[in-house]
């Protein structure tokens, strides 16, 4: 049995936060916690930063940039 992949989510400006410090048991845990932080800003909000998802030990991205919902 593989060991269960770790997620973690990184900044488009390379840069560290409290967010990027997390490590997650799994790609949803990681999107539900991107979830929360993409929440608190308004569409017009120009302080957001842009994440993305990737899975540890891999260079790839798992998913592409989580992006705000349009509204």
């Amino acid at each position: 049995m593989n060991p269960a992949s770790r997620h973690r989510i990184v900044r488009s400006d390379s840069t560290e936060d409290r967010l990027t410090r997390q490590r997650f048991d799994s790609y949803d845990a990681a999107y539900d916690e991107l979830e929360r932080y993409y929440s608190d800003f308004c569409c017009s909000d120009d302080d957001r930063v842009d994440y993305t998802i990737i899975c540890e030990g891999s260079e790839s991205l798992h998913d592409s940039s989580m992006k705000r919902p349009v509204e």
